[in-house]
């Protein structure tokens, strides 16, 4: 599994030309890209989703951007924990959703990096749906999402401990038994819930994907353009 994510990590990296200001994802694939681009020693700078990000592109020698005072990113490179074949995805396993999908949101490309166990014909069945939630809101959130069906559970850091994003936030994991039928239906549907501060539900914002396989293979997909190699 590394062989696949570090071959899809390296492909991203050749994307990226000199000047551009980037988006930087979350996650073990995203280590593998930041790697390969440290070692072409472009002239790049870029917002970090995570503190976890940003401390690993300080010790590269990557430089940030303050997420303030960008407007426009050139490139988004990030994860995914699933996608189908529209490059819909559901993000969130690391926590970083929120933020990821703040910089998805800034950029004019957004690359999707990840191993080809992650290409699904339906969201939401095998891998459950992060939903970021304010602690108050915890309680009702989860009663929302039993009622459309999910099967919900509150992410835990240790037995007992609800783990705690880097804004201070709860995550609900929620499984729905048969997969989302139309993940643009429901992204409305869950940013409308009182309490839900975002959801791992990203809609028409990727706009490739690199998918990496254990023989270092890369998948490309991109919208409306089939699958190339």
């Amino acid at each position: 599994m590394s062989a696949a994510k570090r071959a899809a990590g390296r492909a991203a990296a050749e994307v990226v030309e000199d000047g551009m200001r980037l988006g930087l994802g979350t996650g073990s694939t995203v280590a593998f890209f930041l790697d390969a681009l440290a070692e072409r020693r472009l002239d790049v700078a870029g917002v970090p989703t995570s503190e976890a990000t940003a401390a690993r592109c300080r010790e590269l020698g990557i430089r940030l951007l303050d997420v303030a005072t960008t407007t426009e990113l050139d490139l988004a490179v990030d994860g995914a924990d699933e996608l189908d074949h529209d490059l819909h995805l559901i993000k969130g396993g690391g926590g970083a959703l929120l933020r990821e999908k703040v910089v998805a949101s800034l950029a004019s490309r957004f690359v999707v990096i990840a191993t080809s166990d992650k290409l699904v014909d339906r969201l939401g069945d095998a891998f459950p749906l992060p939903v970021e939630v304010v602690p108050f809101a915890l309680g009702p959130v989860r009663h929302g999402l039993e009622r459309r069906g999910f099967e919900v559970r509150t992410r835990e850091e240790a037995p007992g401990t609800a783990y705690t994003t880097d804004n201070g936030n709860f995550v609900l994991d929620a499984r729905l038994p048969g997969g989302i039928e139309d993940p643009a239906v429901m992204d409305v549907e869950l940013a409308l819930v009182p309490g839900v501060a975002e959801h791992g539900l990203f809609v028409d914002l990727a706009t490739e994907a690199l998918l990496g396989s254990d023989d270092g293979d890369v998948l490309r997909l991109e919208l409306g353009a089939g699958d190339q190699r």
